[in-house]
């Protein structure tokens, strides 16, 4: 039974992870390389999730997803009332909630390449898609580790905004924080020690094992 939350969490932080890694890679480096004055508006947007409580955007994703928002709207194509307290609504509400964790990691490496590479590739005829693969992302990949990384186990703690938009549905929204909050509810305090201590391990070598791979790749580029 201990293993249905724990599973359920992996497979909601790596479907997050990649679907940040698609959306968020655009975003950081149109924020990295635009000039547009109302840029810093639309990076404080994507910044909302660290400031924000996370009940504030559960509660806002709540009416979004319910029966009377686009996500009623949408779910009743295919015979549904509402995407709220599904798993898509996990996914949904963690990629708005760990945005920011894979964009500003990725803005930074951006900023950080300055304009000579894309420059010296251009000498060279390549087009500009084959000089983001090819040369951006190689030169980026600090940026990319981290962002994955902190995205990934960002969204493998999340509770305010999971509980708020998925409730506590065993094998379809109960993940590892709510499945704690549950047994620490129910006085099953050694369930409920097992899944915390999972998590503080997974925290302390995700943290350790990022710093150690950050060393590594720069004193490779050094």
């Amino acid at each position: 039974m201990l293993w249905q939350p724990v599973l359920l969490t992996i497979e909601l932080a790596t479907l997050t992870t990649a679907i940040l890694l698609v959306v968020g890679t655009p975003v950081a480096w149109w924020l990295a390389r635009s000039g547009a004055a109302w840029k810093e508006a639309v990076a404080s947007v994507v910044a909302l999730p660290l400031v924000l409580p996370p009940t504030v955007l559960g509660f806002y994703l709540l009416l979004m997803l319910g029966p009377d928002g686009p996500g009623g709207a949408l779910a009743r194509l295919w015979g549904a009332n509402t995407l709220a307290f599904t798993f898509e609504a996990l996914v949904f509400g963690s990629v708005l909630y760990s945005l920011p964790f894979m964009v500003q990691p990725l803005r930074t490496a951006f900023e950080a390449l300055g304009d000579r590479p894309m420059e010296a590739a251009a000498t060279l005829r390549a087009s500009p898609l084959d000089t983001f693969f090819t040369v951006v992302v190689p030169l980026a990949r600090r940026g990319f580790l981290s962002g994955a990384v902190l995205s990934f186990a960002h969204t493998m703690g999340e509770f305010g905004v999971v509980l708020m938009i998925g409730g506590n549905i065993p094998g379809r929204t109960k993940v590892i924080s709510v499945a704690i909050y549950d047994y620490v509810e129910t006085l099953q305090w050694h369930e409920a020690h097992l899944l915390a201590g999972g998590l503080l391990a997974f925290s302390f070598t995700v943290i350790l094992a990022m710093m150690l791979l950050e060393r590594r790749i720069g004193a490779a580029q050094r």
